[in-house]
């Protein structure tokens, strides 16, 4: 068994219970509400800025060779521009954007996780902290295209939530997420005992900020007003 899969084991409990999320299976019945998904999408958006930044930190690490380097930066880069060109092509039919908007509590929280950890601790366990986005995103995105294929043609979605399982459960999204699965396990290779336990902590953690991340926009979460001058923002 690799240590990625260990990791993703480990967690198991959470994973089982994030694949039946109510916000993402009601994606693929029809029934979320479409400003939900707009709530998400921008809030996504939000994040995957963060997450870029933090794989080329992770790229600067000492002892990165040139071709981890060039490949955590075309990660990097798989963030901002794939991804990102979908949540942009949605941006375009809402006439919408993510321009000015503030992170929300769980947007907050997640990426103030990674980037601490990222920044911070050894190499490896950056790794294992944002390996949850990649394998969560593309196992989620899986059990939702069997899903849709179950329903056939007795629902009609969006676009949008169609074109979201498309890039998620498609096979360009797998093969990034294998060639991070295989940087991981190259890095808990050299890992002590104390590390893999950290990087095992990582990565069940952002699982769970994962889970959170889809009940916040469920939910469409707003900062609390705690002064009662109406405006719920920080």
């Amino acid at each position: 068994m690799s240590f990625a899969q260990s990791f993703w084991d480990s967690a198991s409990d959470l994973i089982a219970v994030t694949e039946k999320h109510p916000f993402l299976v009601s994606m693929v019945d029809n029934t979320l509400d479409m400003d939900s998904f707009r709530y998400y999408v921008v809030q996504d958006a939000l994040y995957l800025s963060d997450f870029a930044a933090a794989l080329r930190l992770l790229g600067r690490n000492e002892g990165v060779s040139e071709a981890g380097r060039a490949r955590l930066q075309s990660f990097a880069n798989g963030a901002e521009v794939a991804e990102m060109e979908l949540h942009n092509s949605f941006f375009k039919d809402w006439k919408i954007s993510s321009d000015g908007v503030e992170q929300a509590p769980h947007t907050l929280l997640y990426t103030s996780y990674m980037l601490a950890v990222v920044a911070t601790r050894p190499h490896a366990e950056g790794l294992a902290c944002l390996l949850p986005c990649f394998w969560v995103y593309m196992h989620v995105g899986k059990c939702m295209l069997r899903h849709r294929e179950k329903l056939g043609d007795s629902v009609c979605r969006p676009p949008q939530f169609d074109a979201w399982i498309d890039m998620y459960a498609g096979e360009e999204f797998e093969n990034e997420v294998r060639d991070y699965i295989e940087m991981v396990d190259a890095a808990a290779k050299t890992a002590d005992s104390d590390t893999l336990e950290k990087m095992r902590g990582h990565f069940r953690k952002c699982c769970i900020l994962e889970h959170m991340f889809w009940d916040q926009a469920g939910n469409q979460m707003k900062w609390p007003d705690i002064t009662g001058s109406g405006s719920g923002t920080m």
